[in-house]
Parts: C-alpha cells; sequence; structure tokens
C-alpha cells in the first residue's frame, strides 16, 4: 500500500512541475545587443538590447559606463515600433575610445523583472 502512495505522490509532484515549469522561463533573458558583448568596434550612436520576450519600456532601460565608472549620458528607452522585445536606448555624445559597460534592467510583459551587464570597446 505505501508503495503505491508513494508512486502516486511522485506523479503528482512531476505533473505539477510540468504544470508549473513554463513560469519559470517566463523572463525577458537578453538574447543580442548591438554593440556586441565583448566587441571592439569603430562607434556606436545607440545601444539596441534584443530580449526573449516584449518588454515594457517605461520600466526598462540601460547606464553606461566608461573609465573609472564615469557615467556616459544616455537617453531615454524606446521600443522598436514593430518588435516589442527590442529595447533602443539613444546615446546622449559620441563615445571616445575606451572601454565601456552597460547595465541593463527591464520588466517583461509579464511583470518579471531581470538585470544583466555587458561589456564593449570603442577603438
Amino acid at each position: 500500500m505505501a508503495f503505491n502512495v508513494t508512486h502516486r505522490i511522485a506523479a503528482f509532484t512531476f505533473a505539477s512541475s510540468l504544470l508549473f515549469s513554463s513560469g519559470v522561463f517566463a523572463h525577458a533573458h537578453l538574447k543580442s545587443q548591438i554593440p556586441a558583448a565583448d566587441a571592439t568596434v569603430a562607434a556606436a550612436e545607440q545601444l539596441v538590447l534584443n530580449f526573449s520576450e516584449g518588454v515594457e519600456p517605461a520600466f526598462s532601460g540601460a547606464t553606461l559606463t566608461g573609465a573609472d565608472n564615469a557615467a556616459i549620458g544616455v537617453g531615454k528607452a524606446r521600443l522598436n515600433e514593430n518588435d516589442n522585445k527590442q529595447l533602443i536606448i539613444p546615446l546622449n555624445a559620441a563615445l571616445m575610445s575606451g572601454d565601456y559597460r552597460v547595465n541593463w534592467h527591464v520588466v517583461s510583459v509579464d511583470g518579471h523583472k531581470t538585470q544583466g551587464s555587458y561589456h564593449f570597446r570603442i577603438q
């Protein structure tokens, strides 16, 4: 009898994990970016961040820092008008040669928050 109950509990646990596991993946993950992570580029006029699902621009954005963690001015984040998975952050001025760090944060359309960072270099 105990063997049968154990199997039932295991089956219920397994079925529950299948039903609710999709929520674990319901976060906007950064899939690609321009400039690309760890890339060296000649120039950049904006940051383009592509996510795995749609994001809310009012609650999403990025900061940019240069040498010695000095803040670099960026404009307000906006969505690509044809793709709610693409966040565009304009730069307020041309970037000088050097290393830069992007710290991004987004809220996906289902309300989940994610954040991260990456580096790139202007030659």
